[in-house]
């Protein structure tokens, strides 16, 4: 009785690790960078645990690189405006990201300008403070 026990903590311990260790680090994101990008929506996941996009922005030699932009859950998005129809394939944005670290087209998200003028972040927009009263 006292082994099983023993071996059926053991099992979830090395089970609790495993699920764990398979989320992913963001130690190849450079935080201290973003870089914007103009360019054209391919593809845009709204999925759990990550929403992502891809997104089509030319280069210097007159070709295309497809940036693929790592978001939050859309649990997150949605507290700060988002919809699933938010972001469609075709539509012109500029968005920043915090780039990988290795110089591939990629990187975290921060924020996007679309076409309307709206801006959106993973953080909910908060209305200004207002000034306390003077005495």
């Amino acid at each position: 009785m006292k082994m099983s026990l023993v071996g059926a903590v053991g099992a979830v311990v090395l089970l609790t690790g495993t699920a764990v260790s398979a989320h992913h680090s963001s130690a190849g994101i450079d935080r201290t960078k973003t870089v914007e990008l103009t360019g054209t929506v391919r593809q845009f996941g709204w999925t759990n645990p990550h929403s992502w996009m891809e997104v089509d922005v030319p280069d210097q030699k007159g070709g295309t690189v497809t940036w693929k932009v790592e978001m939050t859950s859309p649990a997150y998005l949605v507290r700060a405006g988002w919809k699933s129809t938010t972001v469609k394939q075709g539509d012109e944005v500029k968005v920043t990201v915090r780039p990988l670290r290795d110089g591939s087209p990629g990187g975290l998200f921060v924020s996007v300008l679309l076409a309307d003028g709206r801006t959106l972040s993973e953080r909910p927009v908060t209305a200004p403070q207002a000034a306390a009263p003077k005495p």
